[in-house]
């Protein structure tokens, strides 16, 4: 699922990020990541993204507004967090949700959620 893909992560702390990086290049993907959410930002307006994975508090700030501007442009997206099962607003209530800590096969079947879940809604 994840071979070949160009993938977005969010993630403000860089161990965890290190450690996501390690996931992601086991599972073939390309990695993009940032550690803001105007990096993030960047990163979508400067890359065809595959998918995105999104921690949910950025800097004490939730990555809601990115992912909007990912919704916007077509691309699935998760969210992950540190805080166990993370309550969404409504406008997010559907989108998948890991908990860290996460293993590769987390991600890539909350990921194939998103992709499938984005399909449906075209």
């Amino acid at each position: 699922m994840l071979h070949g893909k160009t993938i977005l992560v969010v993630e403000d702390e860089p161990v965890i990020a290190l450690a996501l990086e390690d996931l992601l290049l086991d599972g073939g993907a390309r990695p993009l990541f940032a550690s803001t959410l105007a990096e993030g930002e960047a990163k979508v307006a400067a890359h065809a993204l595959d998918a995105a994975l999104l921690d949910v508090n950025i800097h004490g700030k939730q990555s809601y507004p990115l992912a909007r501007i990912l919704r916007a442009h077509g691309v699935p997206f998760i969210f992950a967090s540190g805080y166990g099962a993370t309550v969404h607003d409504a406008e997010f209530a559907g989108v998948p949700t890991i908990a860290k800590p996460y293993s590769l096969a987390d991600i890539e079947g909350a990921l194939t959620e998103a992709v499938n879940a984005l399909a449906a809604d075209e």
